[in-house]
């Protein structure tokens, strides 16, 4: 017998399959451009940088009005104002250099990191929140790894290529897990 509850987990579970393949795509494309175009291009290298956290601000708000009770709303609003401040930070930073660069991609994607891992423990009764765990662990690592880069004479933006590449993967990974679960309720 199906119940509500199994319902609204089917309807949440596919909300988030489909934000996190559109994640995973968008996560890709953009690491493509960053690396075919160079880290130095100017303003379109500028305007790929500040695209990334906007799109990020975009997908908080899509998972807000979609995931129903599976969002954990807090951490949510956490995310959208961290994701909001870094493309604010990486306009005005994104002309000084790639150190300042990393610095503020480096304090977001630890702080993301953490927001990504309490949202993901919060929906993990949901299937596929393993790899957001995951991926919230790596991006507070690789967001220290960038700030150390920072302070390097090969301070080089190529390696948010590899993040963004890296993240859409988990986000793919969790967006087939929550197929099953989507297709299941």
């Amino acid at each position: 017998m199906t119940t509500a509850t199994d319902v609204n987990a089917g309807a949440t579970a596919a909300a988030l399959r489909n934000l996190y393949a559109v994640r995973f795509g968008f996560a890709v494309v953009w690491a493509v451009l960053l690396f075919l175009i160079g880290p130095d291009a100017g303003p379109v290298s500028v305007a790929l940088l500040v695209i990334y956290p906007l799109f990020d601000v975009a997908a908080a708000v899509v998972d807000l009005r979609t995931s129903g009770a599976a969002r954990p709303t807090a951490a949510l609003y956490v995310n959208l104002a961290l994701s909001l401040l870094t493309a604010i930070g990486l306009a005005v930073t994104a002309g000084t250099g790639a150190a300042a660069v990393l610095r503020v991609w480096g304090a977001w994607a630890i702080t993301a990191g953490i927001v990504q891992l309490v949202v993901a423990v919060r929906r993990r009764r949901l299937g596929g929140q393993w790899a957001m765990i995951l991926s919230g662990g790596i991006s507070t690592v690789a967001g220290t790894g960038f700030i150390l880069q920072a302070g390097t004479p090969a301070a080089s933006l190529t390696s948010l290529a590899g993040y963004a590449t890296v993240g859409g993967v988990f986000f793919l990974v969790s967006a087939l897990r929550l197929h099953r679960t989507a297709k299941g309720a």
